[in-house]
């Protein structure tokens, strides 16, 4: 997979995790400040509460000349040293009065007539939520500043917990929605995954038509494809049969004109049989590349053992007759990805020019090798020299012009195995005659399961 151009599901995943990313803290950050809103609020409203009953029991003692508190607040950490919880009434000056919990210290206060609201730094540094305001005492002239504080540790160990809850919760929820998202992602791009295996089968010629068994948006495109697969067979078939038919209406002429060609004077008739062999050379060597290019892109998967069998099968007969034995080894399976008669034209074509040389032996073989598939044919026969082997591979070659043949054997299966992305070289035997070896593309092997 390529990263500049990521596949579907990764696609999809990665768009529903940038939307879970953007979307989940900012849904954190909305709860927490939220709940940090709500529970300091209702943390606020105790600590008013708590103002009010300190200011609904102060009084002052006529007879003592100073300030009391009437009433008990009834909450023991009042009278705690340093407990974190702490009230104070001042005017200012000498009238001073004070929780218990603060000792020897005092807190820091702030002149208002309206309900203040802070947090401060109390006894021993800690965080202290402080509510205070000014109120009028008589017979005071001054006005009297109350005052009282709660740590803030209680309200800030809440709001730390339900933020690790939050953070908590989210992530695993991410994670959940993650995992569906991809299950889902999965499971919805099953079909695509299912028409990638067909294309996949039609590819190495295990089928011919994809399954339409799909969704409906992928059925219509699957149907379609089945659509031009199939004319592309017919456009195929239709061109090598005519290719075969221009091949055999020029067969005749060019017989005829050749037998004709004998009754014309030297040098003309040399020229003209020439010129002739020029002309059948060409209908050949197309005909062959039409052969092979035709079902290059939609062949089957073929077996080599069982399509070479009838091949071997007749060709062993012929040798037998002129005393030659026709040894084949082939290992099974042996599989390729071309037109059965290409093969059967290409191995065709070697056996027959070794036939027409062997004494007293052929041997056709072949494996894999390289990636790719190899068959050999060698023979005992007087071989050729360097010189001779590069010119029997050119068409229209004559090697020996004692016999018939016409030297487009090997040209025929040099130009289709190109074709079919292989090579064919020519080499000595062990015998010392020809060896022939053919080599085809490992695109064209399948591999056993």
């Amino acid at each position: 997979m390529s990263l500049r151009h990521p596949s579907l599901a990764t696609r999809l995943v990665l768009a529903s995790l940038l939307t879970l990313v953007l979307s989940l803290p900012l849904a954190g950050i909305g709860l927490s400040r939220h709940f940090q809103t709500t529970t300091t609020e209702a943390f606020d409203q105790r600590l008013e509460s708590l103002l009010r009953v300190v200011i609904a029991g102060l009084a002052w003692d006529d007879a003592a000349g100073q300030l009391v508190q009437q009433r008990t607040l009834g909450e023991p950490r009042f009278t705690r040293v340093f407990s974190g919880w702490y009230w104070q009434v001042s005017d200012g000056g000498a009238q001073t009065l004070a929780s218990r919990s603060l000792w020897d210290q005092r807190l820091a206060t702030v002149d208002r007539r309206e309900v203040l609201l802070r947090d401060i730094q109390g006894p021993r540094d800690a965080s202290l939520r402080v509510i205070e305001r000014d109120i009028r005492l008589a017979p005071l002239a001054s006005p009297l500043h109350v005052a009282v504080a709660i740590s803030r540790e209680p309200l800030d160990t809440e709001l730390a917990r339900f933020d690790r809850l939050v953070a908590l919760s989210l992530t695993g929820l991410g994670a959940l929605l993650l995992a569906a998202l991809a299950l889902q992602v999965h499971w919805g791009l099953a079909p695509l995954r299912r028409l990638r295996r067909g294309l996949r089968r039609v590819e190495d010629g295990d089928a011919e038509r994809l399954d339409t068994r799909l969704p409906a948006e992928l059925s219509r495109l699957a149907t379609a494809m089945n659509g031009v697969l199939e004319r592309d067979r017919r456009l195929m078939t239709h061109a090598r049969h005519a290719a075969g038919n221009l091949a055999h209406a020029l067969k005749t002429p060019v017989s005829t004109l050749t037998t004709l060609a004998d009754g014309v004077e030297e040098p003309r008739r040399t020229r003209l049989r020439s010129e002739l062999a020029r002309i059948d050379s060409a209908v050949h060597h197309h005909l062959a590349r039409a052969t092979a290019a035709g079902d290059a892109g939609l062949a089957p998967r073929i077996t080599v053992g069982e399509v070479l069998a009838p091949i071997i099968e007749g060709l062993s007969r012929l040798a037998q007759r002129r005393g030659i034995a026709l040894h084949a080894e082939l290992p099974a399976p042996l599989y390729l990805r071309m037109d059965a008669q290409d093969l059967q034209e290409l191995v065709g074509n070697l056996l027959d020019n070794a036939l027409r040389w062997a004494e007293t032996r052929i041997q056709l073989s072949g494996g894999q090798e390289a990636g790719g598939v190899w068959l050999a044919v060698e023979d005992d026969g007087p071989g050729m020299n360097a010189a001779q082997r590069q010119a029997a591979m050119a068409r229209g070659s004559r090697l020996d012009e004692q016999r018939s043949e016409n030297g487009l054997g090997l040209a025929i299966v040099k130009d289709l195995t190109e074709l079919h992305g292989g090579r064919l070289t020519l080499d000595e035997a062990p015998s010392g005659g020809l060896r022939a070896r053919l080599w085809l593309a490992g695109s064209a092997l399948k591999e056993t399961t």
